[in-house]
């Protein structure tokens, strides 16, 4: 008997990795998209130029960016080869 961790097939890592980085992606369109939709209808309620779309736009990149991030640090090995959960 071997005492080493079974390792997953290598089709299924690269459709664990396809999945992970899809949502990633859909979140941070559907973020956006939130901020945008946002600042279309602040505007149309304050009858004013389209800064806070601009402004809620950027807003939703920027976190957008953040949840993204926050993601792939989390899902990023430790020095033990194990992945960080916190």
């Amino acid at each position: 008997m071997s005492s080493s961790p079974r390792k997953k097939p290598k089709l299924t890592r690269s459709l664990n990795h396809y999945a992970r980085y899809s949502n990633m992606a859909f979140q941070m369109m559907l973020i956006i998209v939130i901020g945008v939709f946002g600042g279309i209808k602040l505007d149309e309620k304050l009858n004013s130029k389209p800064i806070f779309t601009l402004i809620c736009s950027i807003a939703g990149l920027a976190v957008a960016l953040y949840v993204v991030i926050k993601d792939v640090l989390r899902s990023k090995p430790n020095n033990d080869g194990k992945k960080d959960t916190d």
